[in-house]
Protein backbone atom coordinates (compact mmCIF):
# COMPACT_ATOMS: atom_id res chain seq x y z
CA UNK A 1 0.00 0.00 0.00
CA UNK A 2 1.48 3.29 -1.08
CA UNK A 3 1.75 5.81 1.53
CA UNK A 4 -1.05 8.18 -0.29
CA UNK A 5 -3.26 5.25 0.29
CA UNK A 6 -2.93 5.50 3.51
CA UNK A 7 -3.31 9.02 4.40
CA UNK A 8 -6.51 8.40 1.92
CA UNK A 9 -7.44 5.85 4.66
CA UNK A 10 -6.38 7.46 7.97
CA UNK A 11 -8.54 11.13 6.57
CA UNK A 12 -11.84 8.70 5.93
CA UNK A 13 -10.98 7.28 9.62
CA UNK A 14 -10.60 10.74 10.87
CA UNK A 15 -13.63 11.95 9.45
CA UNK A 16 -15.64 8.56 10.88
CA UNK A 17 -14.32 9.69 14.36
CA UNK A 18 -15.72 13.41 14.29
CA UNK A 19 -18.77 12.55 13.04
CA UNK A 20 -19.45 9.97 15.70
CA UNK A 21 -18.85 12.40 17.70
CA UNK A 22 -15.15 12.76 19.53
CA UNK A 23 -13.86 16.13 19.42
CA UNK A 24 -11.38 17.57 16.70
CA UNK A 25 -8.36 18.07 18.39
CA UNK A 26 -8.69 14.39 20.06
CA UNK A 27 -9.65 12.67 16.77
CA UNK A 28 -7.39 14.33 14.69
CA UNK A 29 -4.45 13.79 17.48
CA UNK A 30 -5.47 9.93 17.15
CA UNK A 31 -5.55 9.36 13.84
CA UNK A 32 -2.25 11.54 13.37
CA UNK A 33 -0.10 9.54 15.98
CA UNK A 34 -2.40 5.73 13.71
CA UNK A 35 -1.23 7.18 10.60
CA UNK A 36 2.38 7.67 11.44
CA UNK A 37 2.75 4.39 12.97
CA UNK A 38 0.99 2.40 9.85
CA UNK A 39 3.26 4.48 7.29
CA UNK A 40 6.49 3.29 9.41
CA UNK A 41 5.53 -0.22 9.72
CA UNK A 42 4.97 -0.16 5.94
CA UNK A 43 8.14 0.44 5.65
CA UNK A 44 9.74 -2.34 7.40
CA UNK A 45 7.01 -4.55 5.28
CA UNK A 46 4.41 -4.95 8.20
CA UNK A 47 6.81 -6.95 10.04
CA UNK A 48 5.37 -7.66 13.41
CA UNK A 49 8.40 -7.43 15.02
CA UNK A 50 8.73 -3.92 14.01
CA UNK A 51 6.07 -2.98 14.92
CA UNK A 52 7.16 -1.82 18.18
CA UNK A 53 9.79 0.40 16.57
CA UNK A 54 7.09 2.38 14.11
CA UNK A 55 5.34 2.71 17.50
CA UNK A 56 8.27 3.95 18.92
CA UNK A 57 9.49 6.41 16.12
CA UNK A 58 5.80 7.35 15.34
CA UNK A 59 5.44 8.90 19.07
CA UNK A 60 8.67 10.93 18.71
CA UNK A 61 7.58 12.26 16.04
CA UNK A 62 4.31 12.94 17.42
CA UNK A 63 5.86 14.34 20.67
CA UNK A 64 8.06 17.04 18.99
CA UNK A 65 4.93 18.93 17.79
CA UNK A 66 3.54 20.47 20.69
CA UNK A 67 6.45 22.47 21.89
CA UNK A 68 8.20 23.21 18.37
CA UNK A 69 5.10 24.23 16.12
CA UNK A 70 3.29 26.46 18.97
CA UNK A 71 6.22 27.96 20.72
CA UNK A 72 5.78 30.84 18.63
CA UNK A 73 5.74 34.65 19.24
CA UNK A 74 2.73 35.28 16.81
CA UNK A 75 0.50 32.09 18.47
CA UNK A 76 0.96 34.22 21.85
CA UNK A 77 -1.53 36.69 20.43
CA UNK A 78 -3.95 34.24 21.03
CA UNK A 79 -4.37 34.55 24.85
CA UNK A 80 -4.35 38.54 24.52
CA UNK A 81 -6.49 38.72 22.51
CA UNK A 82 -9.25 36.82 24.52
CA UNK A 83 -7.69 38.68 27.34
CA UNK A 84 -8.87 41.91 26.22
CA UNK A 85 -12.19 41.17 25.38
CA UNK A 86 -12.83 39.61 29.11
CA UNK A 87 -11.14 42.40 30.80
CA UNK A 88 -13.34 45.24 28.65
CA UNK A 89 -16.22 42.82 29.82
CA UNK A 90 -15.31 43.01 33.21
CA UNK A 91 -14.84 46.59 33.16
CA UNK A 92 -18.31 47.95 31.56
CA UNK A 93 -16.80 48.80 28.43
CA UNK A 94 -18.75 46.64 26.15
CA UNK A 95 -22.31 47.91 28.20
CA UNK A 96 -21.13 51.97 27.49
CA UNK A 97 -20.15 50.90 23.79
CA UNK A 98 -23.63 48.90 23.75
CA UNK A 99 -25.11 52.67 25.03
CA UNK A 100 -23.79 54.50 22.87
CA UNK A 101 -24.81 52.48 19.56
CA UNK A 102 -28.08 52.52 20.97
CA UNK A 103 -28.82 56.65 21.46
CA UNK A 104 -27.29 56.95 18.22
CA UNK A 105 -29.07 54.29 16.06
CA UNK A 106 -31.81 53.41 18.20
CA UNK A 107 -33.93 55.34 16.05
CA UNK A 108 -34.16 53.04 12.66
CA UNK A 109 -36.17 50.44 12.26
CA UNK A 110 -35.01 47.14 14.43
CA UNK A 111 -32.59 49.89 16.12
CA UNK A 112 -31.47 47.95 19.07
CA UNK A 113 -30.90 44.89 16.65
CA UNK A 114 -28.67 47.76 14.57
CA UNK A 115 -26.92 48.72 17.69
CA UNK A 116 -26.36 44.62 18.76
CA UNK A 117 -24.51 44.98 15.48
CA UNK A 118 -22.63 47.84 15.58
CA UNK A 119 -21.81 47.48 19.37
CA UNK A 120 -21.00 43.67 18.77
CA UNK A 121 -18.55 45.05 15.85
CA UNK A 122 -16.80 47.62 18.17
CA UNK A 123 -16.06 44.95 21.04
CA UNK A 124 -14.78 42.26 18.44
CA UNK A 125 -12.15 44.93 17.50
CA UNK A 126 -10.76 44.06 20.83
CA UNK A 127 -11.61 40.20 21.45
CA UNK A 128 -10.66 37.57 19.59
CA UNK A 129 -13.20 35.14 20.33
CA UNK A 130 -16.81 35.04 18.61
CA UNK A 131 -18.16 32.65 21.44
CA UNK A 132 -17.28 35.29 24.13
CA UNK A 133 -18.70 38.13 22.06
CA UNK A 134 -22.37 36.28 21.56
CA UNK A 135 -22.27 35.51 25.49
CA UNK A 136 -21.41 39.06 26.67
CA UNK A 137 -24.11 40.62 24.23
CA UNK A 138 -26.75 37.92 25.05
CA UNK A 139 -26.28 39.09 28.96
CA UNK A 140 -26.15 42.96 27.48
CA UNK A 141 -28.17 43.41 24.39
CA UNK A 142 -31.18 40.83 24.47
CA UNK A 143 -32.80 41.76 27.70
CA UNK A 144 -33.04 45.26 26.67
CA UNK A 145 -34.42 44.15 23.12
CA UNK A 146 -37.06 41.97 24.98
CA UNK A 147 -38.21 44.93 27.21
CA UNK A 148 -39.45 46.96 24.27
CA UNK A 149 -41.40 44.19 22.39
CA UNK A 150 -38.80 42.54 20.78
CA UNK A 151 -39.78 39.20 18.79
CA UNK A 152 -37.05 37.13 21.35
CA UNK A 153 -36.19 34.35 18.37
CA UNK A 154 -35.03 37.62 16.08
CA UNK A 155 -33.24 39.28 18.91
CA UNK A 156 -31.41 35.91 19.55
CA UNK A 157 -30.64 35.71 15.80
CA UNK A 158 -29.12 38.98 15.82
CA UNK A 159 -26.23 38.78 18.79
CA UNK A 160 -25.98 35.22 17.81
CA UNK A 161 -25.36 36.46 14.15
CA UNK A 162 -23.50 39.52 15.09
CA UNK A 163 -21.28 37.61 17.35
CA UNK A 164 -19.57 36.28 14.59
CA UNK A 165 -18.02 38.89 13.57
CA UNK A 166 -15.08 38.49 16.07
CA UNK A 167 -14.25 36.11 13.91
CA UNK A 168 -13.17 38.39 11.15
CA UNK A 169 -12.38 41.67 12.58
CA UNK A 170 -8.87 42.18 14.42
CA UNK A 171 -8.08 41.30 16.46
CA UNK A 172 -9.36 37.84 15.24
CA UNK A 173 -7.73 33.99 17.15
CA UNK A 174 -8.98 32.02 13.82
CA UNK A 175 -6.62 34.54 11.41
CA UNK A 176 -3.90 34.35 13.52
CA UNK A 177 -4.46 29.95 13.27
CA UNK A 178 -4.59 31.16 9.58
CA UNK A 179 -1.27 32.87 9.40
CA UNK A 180 0.71 30.47 11.22
CA UNK A 181 -0.86 26.90 9.36
CA UNK A 182 -0.23 28.45 6.02
CA UNK A 183 2.93 30.48 6.64
CA UNK A 184 1.24 34.13 5.47
CA UNK A 185 2.02 37.35 7.81
CA UNK A 186 -0.05 37.62 10.35
CA UNK A 187 -0.36 41.55 10.13
CA UNK A 188 -1.31 41.62 6.37
CA UNK A 189 -4.05 39.29 7.17
CA UNK A 190 -5.29 41.43 10.37
CA UNK A 191 -5.44 44.40 8.34
CA UNK A 192 -6.96 42.84 5.66
CA UNK A 193 -9.44 41.52 8.02
CA UNK A 194 -10.71 45.31 8.57
CA UNK A 195 -12.93 46.14 5.41
CA UNK A 196 -14.28 43.03 5.00
CA UNK A 197 -15.80 43.05 8.53
CA UNK A 198 -17.25 46.40 8.05
CA UNK A 199 -18.78 45.28 5.16
CA UNK A 200 -20.15 42.38 6.94
CA UNK A 201 -21.64 44.23 9.92
CA UNK A 202 -23.13 46.90 7.52
CA UNK A 203 -24.70 44.25 5.23
CA UNK A 204 -26.19 42.86 8.79
CA UNK A 205 -27.28 45.92 9.81
CA UNK A 206 -29.13 46.57 6.58
CA UNK A 207 -31.10 43.20 6.58
CA UNK A 208 -32.29 44.34 10.60
CA UNK A 209 -33.62 47.47 8.93
CA UNK A 210 -35.34 45.67 6.23
CA UNK A 211 -36.91 42.81 8.32
CA UNK A 212 -38.32 45.31 10.79
CA UNK A 213 -39.51 47.50 7.98
CA UNK A 214 -41.43 44.40 6.65
CA UNK A 215 -42.37 43.09 9.74
CA UNK A 216 -42.88 45.84 12.18
CA UNK A 217 -43.14 43.61 14.93
CA UNK A 218 -39.84 42.07 15.22
CA UNK A 219 -38.21 45.47 16.01
CA UNK A 220 -39.38 48.65 17.29
CA UNK A 221 -37.47 51.55 16.98
CA UNK A 222 -35.94 53.69 20.33
CA UNK A 223 -36.49 57.21 20.28
CA UNK A 224 -36.04 60.13 22.57
CA UNK A 225 -32.11 60.85 23.06
CA UNK A 226 -31.03 64.49 22.50
CA UNK A 227 -28.06 65.31 20.99
CA UNK A 228 -26.23 66.02 24.12
CA UNK A 229 -27.44 62.73 25.43
CA UNK A 230 -25.97 60.80 21.91
CA UNK A 231 -22.35 63.01 22.64
CA UNK A 232 -22.54 62.46 26.42
CA UNK A 233 -22.23 58.30 25.78
CA UNK A 234 -19.32 58.26 23.50
CA UNK A 235 -16.73 59.28 26.30
CA UNK A 236 -17.56 55.50 27.32
CA UNK A 237 -16.48 53.94 24.28
CA UNK A 238 -13.46 55.55 23.78
CA UNK A 239 -11.16 53.39 25.56
CA UNK A 240 -12.29 51.14 22.64
CA UNK A 241 -11.25 52.99 20.11
CA UNK A 242 -8.28 53.51 21.14
CA UNK A 243 -7.49 49.63 21.73
CA UNK A 244 -8.71 49.57 18.15
CA UNK A 245 -5.68 52.38 17.03
CA UNK A 246 -3.30 50.96 19.55
CA UNK A 247 -3.98 47.40 17.53
CA UNK A 248 -3.61 49.18 13.82
CA UNK A 249 -0.64 50.95 14.91
CA UNK A 250 1.58 47.77 16.24
CA UNK A 251 0.19 45.71 12.89
CA UNK A 252 0.93 48.11 10.38
CA UNK A 253 4.24 49.25 12.44
CA UNK A 254 5.47 52.26 10.55
CA UNK A 255 8.38 52.97 12.58
CA UNK A 256 9.64 49.13 12.17
CA UNK A 257 10.55 46.86 14.59
CA UNK A 258 12.19 48.28 16.43
CA UNK A 259 8.68 50.14 17.57
CA UNK A 260 7.15 46.70 17.95
CA UNK A 261 5.61 43.90 17.19
CA UNK A 262 1.84 43.34 16.95
CA UNK A 263 2.23 40.77 20.28
CA UNK A 264 3.84 43.59 22.38
CA UNK A 265 1.39 45.57 20.94
CA UNK A 266 -1.67 43.34 22.08
CA UNK A 267 0.11 42.71 25.51
CA UNK A 268 -0.22 47.46 25.63
CA UNK A 269 -3.77 46.73 24.52
CA UNK A 270 -4.64 44.21 27.67
CA UNK A 271 -2.54 46.71 29.99
CA UNK A 272 -4.70 49.51 29.09
CA UNK A 273 -7.92 47.93 29.64
CA UNK A 274 -6.69 46.06 32.82
CA UNK A 275 -6.14 50.25 34.17
CA UNK A 276 -9.41 51.02 32.98
CA UNK A 277 -10.47 48.20 35.18
CA UNK A 278 -8.88 48.68 38.02
CA UNK A 279 -9.56 52.65 37.82
CA UNK A 280 -13.50 51.61 37.65
CA UNK A 281 -13.44 49.99 40.78
CA UNK A 282 -13.22 45.89 38.70
CA UNK A 283 -12.85 44.05 41.80
CA UNK A 284 -10.57 41.09 41.81
CA UNK A 285 -13.44 38.22 42.10
CA UNK A 286 -14.26 40.18 38.53
CA UNK A 287 -10.48 39.88 37.51
CA UNK A 288 -10.23 36.68 38.64
CA UNK A 289 -12.92 35.42 36.56
CA UNK A 290 -11.57 37.50 33.65
CA UNK A 291 -8.30 35.32 34.02
CA UNK A 292 -9.97 32.54 34.70
CA UNK A 293 -12.24 31.98 31.39
CA UNK A 294 -9.20 33.53 29.29
CA UNK A 295 -6.82 30.44 30.18
CA UNK A 296 -10.16 27.89 29.89
CA UNK A 297 -10.54 29.27 26.08
CA UNK A 298 -7.05 29.45 25.19
CA UNK A 299 -6.77 25.71 27.12
CA UNK A 300 -9.73 24.46 24.46
CA UNK A 301 -7.94 26.30 21.18
CA UNK A 302 -4.49 24.90 21.94
CA UNK A 303 -5.19 21.60 22.12
CA UNK A 304 -6.97 21.67 19.02
CA UNK A 305 -3.90 23.31 17.72
CA UNK A 306 -1.60 20.46 18.54
CA UNK A 307 -4.01 17.43 18.11
CA UNK A 308 -4.55 18.41 14.38
CA UNK A 309 -0.69 19.19 14.00
CA UNK A 310 0.22 15.95 14.48
CA UNK A 311 -2.23 14.70 11.89
CA UNK A 312 -0.58 17.48 9.67
CA UNK A 313 2.74 15.81 10.46
CA UNK A 314 1.44 12.61 9.48
CA UNK A 315 -0.18 14.61 6.29
CA UNK A 316 3.33 15.70 5.21
CA UNK A 317 4.72 11.72 5.24
CA UNK A 318 1.67 10.76 3.60
CA UNK A 319 1.99 13.20 0.33
CA UNK A 320 -1.67 13.99 0.44
CA UNK A 321 -1.20 17.95 0.37
CA UNK A 322 0.56 17.99 -2.78
CA UNK A 323 -1.63 15.20 -4.34
CA UNK A 324 -4.76 17.36 -3.75
CA UNK A 325 -3.55 20.44 -5.62
CA UNK A 326 -2.01 18.73 -8.12
CA UNK A 327 -5.78 17.07 -8.84
CA UNK A 328 -7.62 20.44 -8.33
CA UNK A 329 -4.61 22.03 -10.44
CA UNK A 330 -5.57 19.72 -13.23
CA UNK A 331 -9.61 20.51 -13.47
CA UNK A 332 -10.57 21.62 -16.64
CA UNK A 333 -13.06 24.18 -15.59
CA UNK A 334 -12.86 27.99 -14.55
CA UNK A 335 -10.67 28.31 -10.98
CA UNK A 336 -13.51 30.89 -9.67
CA UNK A 337 -15.47 27.55 -10.18
CA UNK A 338 -13.61 25.68 -8.39
CA UNK A 339 -12.77 27.84 -5.62
CA UNK A 340 -16.54 28.31 -5.36
CA UNK A 341 -16.82 24.23 -5.13
CA UNK A 342 -14.29 24.83 -2.27
CA UNK A 343 -16.46 27.17 -0.28
CA UNK A 344 -19.37 25.43 -0.44
CA UNK A 345 -17.94 22.43 0.67
CA UNK A 346 -16.69 24.62 3.44
CA UNK A 347 -20.42 25.85 4.20
CA UNK A 348 -21.56 21.35 4.48
CA UNK A 349 -17.96 20.91 6.84
CA UNK A 350 -19.07 23.53 9.26
CA UNK A 351 -22.49 22.11 9.90
CA UNK A 352 -20.31 19.07 11.68
CA UNK A 353 -17.06 21.09 13.08
CA UNK A 354 -16.27 23.66 14.79
CA UNK A 355 -14.70 26.81 12.82
CA UNK A 356 -10.99 26.41 14.32
CA UNK A 357 -11.00 22.51 13.88
CA UNK A 358 -12.09 22.54 10.25
CA UNK A 359 -9.63 25.08 9.71
CA UNK A 360 -6.75 23.42 10.79
CA UNK A 361 -7.83 20.21 9.40
CA UNK A 362 -8.21 21.23 5.87
CA UNK A 363 -5.97 24.21 5.27
CA UNK A 364 -2.98 21.71 4.94
CA UNK A 365 -4.23 20.28 1.75
CA UNK A 366 -6.82 22.98 0.77
CA UNK A 367 -4.49 25.67 0.71
CA UNK A 368 -1.50 24.23 -1.68
CA UNK A 369 -5.08 23.68 -4.23
CA UNK A 370 -5.93 27.15 -4.03
CA UNK A 371 -1.77 28.27 -4.81
CA UNK A 372 -2.54 25.81 -7.68
CA UNK A 373 -5.42 27.33 -8.73
CA UNK A 374 -3.77 30.73 -9.15
CA UNK A 375 -1.13 29.30 -11.00
CA UNK A 376 1.45 27.87 -8.27
CA UNK A 377 3.84 29.76 -6.10
CA UNK A 378 5.43 33.36 -7.02
CA UNK A 379 2.64 33.80 -9.28
CA UNK A 380 2.73 37.78 -10.28
CA UNK A 381 -0.81 39.53 -10.34
CA UNK A 382 -1.19 40.13 -14.61
CA UNK A 383 -0.36 36.06 -14.68
CA UNK A 384 -3.03 35.46 -12.42
CA UNK A 385 -6.93 34.33 -13.30
CA UNK A 386 -7.86 36.02 -9.36
CA UNK A 387 -5.53 39.42 -10.88
CA UNK A 388 -4.00 38.50 -7.66
CA UNK A 389 -0.10 37.37 -6.90
CA UNK A 390 0.59 34.11 -4.54
CA UNK A 391 0.91 36.36 -1.74
CA UNK A 392 -2.10 38.50 -2.09
CA UNK A 393 -4.21 35.20 -2.80
CA UNK A 394 -3.03 33.42 0.07
CA UNK A 395 -4.17 36.70 2.23
CA UNK A 396 -7.70 36.78 -0.15
CA UNK A 397 -8.52 33.12 0.60
CA UNK A 398 -7.56 33.34 4.46
CA UNK A 399 -10.37 36.22 5.25
CA UNK A 400 -13.09 34.24 2.47
CA UNK A 401 -12.36 30.76 4.40
CA UNK A 402 -12.79 32.71 8.06
CA UNK A 403 -15.99 34.13 6.85
CA UNK A 404 -17.11 30.74 5.93
CA UNK A 405 -16.02 29.77 9.35
CA UNK A 406 -18.34 32.81 10.56
CA UNK A 407 -21.26 31.35 8.45
CA UNK A 408 -20.54 27.76 10.19
CA UNK A 409 -20.69 29.17 14.24
CA UNK A 410 -24.60 29.73 13.24
CA UNK A 411 -25.52 26.92 10.78
CA UNK A 412 -27.79 24.00 12.64
CA UNK A 413 -26.80 20.87 13.71
CA UNK A 414 -23.88 22.64 15.99
CA UNK A 415 -23.44 26.31 15.41
CA UNK A 416 -21.94 27.11 18.94
CA UNK A 417 -22.58 30.49 18.71
CA UNK A 418 -26.52 29.52 18.67
CA UNK A 419 -25.78 27.42 21.40
CA UNK A 420 -24.02 29.87 23.83
CA UNK A 421 -27.01 32.24 23.39
CA UNK A 422 -29.76 29.64 24.78
CA UNK A 423 -27.11 28.68 27.24
CA UNK A 424 -27.02 32.06 28.77
CA UNK A 425 -30.62 32.64 28.59
CA UNK A 426 -33.15 30.60 29.89
CA UNK A 427 -36.32 31.91 28.12
CA UNK A 428 -34.70 30.30 25.05
CA UNK A 429 -34.12 27.34 23.69
CA UNK A 430 -31.80 26.35 20.61
CA UNK A 431 -34.71 26.15 18.38
CA UNK A 432 -35.51 29.85 19.03
CA UNK A 433 -31.93 30.80 18.10
CA UNK A 434 -31.67 28.91 15.17
CA UNK A 435 -34.65 30.08 13.81
CA UNK A 436 -33.67 33.43 14.28
CA UNK A 437 -30.33 33.72 12.94
CA UNK A 438 -31.62 32.39 9.48
CA UNK A 439 -32.18 35.49 7.67
CA UNK A 440 -28.67 36.00 8.45
CA UNK A 441 -27.53 33.58 5.68
CA UNK A 442 -28.54 35.50 3.05
CA UNK A 443 -26.40 38.17 4.69
CA UNK A 444 -23.07 36.11 4.98
CA UNK A 445 -23.93 35.08 1.55
CA UNK A 446 -24.03 38.51 0.04
CA UNK A 447 -21.03 39.15 1.99
CA UNK A 448 -19.00 36.01 0.81
CA UNK A 449 -20.05 36.68 -2.82
CA UNK A 450 -19.16 40.09 -2.98
CA UNK A 451 -15.58 39.23 -1.62
CA UNK A 452 -15.31 36.89 -3.90
CA UNK A 453 -16.07 39.17 -7.10
CA UNK A 454 -14.17 42.10 -5.76
CA UNK A 455 -10.97 41.01 -4.39
CA UNK A 456 -9.98 44.54 -3.61
CA UNK A 457 -12.34 45.02 -0.11
CA UNK A 458 -9.85 42.21 0.78
CA UNK A 459 -6.74 43.71 -0.49
CA UNK A 460 -7.41 47.61 -0.15
CA UNK A 461 -6.08 48.54 3.28
CA UNK A 462 -3.24 46.06 3.20
CA UNK A 463 -2.42 47.39 -0.07
CA UNK A 464 -2.27 51.22 0.95
CA UNK A 465 -0.32 50.80 3.96
CA UNK A 466 1.82 48.85 2.08
CA UNK A 467 1.90 45.67 3.94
Amino acid sequence: MTELDIGLWVTGGLLALVLLGMRVGFAAATAGLAGLIWIFWEKKDYAWGELGWALGVAVKTAGQVPHAKTASQALSLIPIFILIGYLAYQAGLTRALFEAAKRWVGWLPGGLGVASVFATAGFAAVSGASVATSAVFARIAIPEMLAIGYDKRFAAGVVAAAGTLASLIPPSAILVIYAIIVEQDVGALLLAGFLPGAVSALIYGGLVVGLALVWKKLGPPVGGFSWRERFAALPGALPIVAVILLIILFVYNPFGEAFGTPTEGGALSAALILAIALWKGTRWAELKSALLETAKLTAMIFTIIWGVLIYVRFLGFADLPNAFAGWIGGLEQSPMLTLVLILLAYAVLGMFMDAIGMLLLTLPIVYPAVIALNGGPGVAAVDSPFGLSSTEVGIWFGILVVKMAEFCLITPPIGLNCFVVAGVREDLSVQDVFRGVTPFFLADAATIACLVAFPGIVMWLPRLLGV
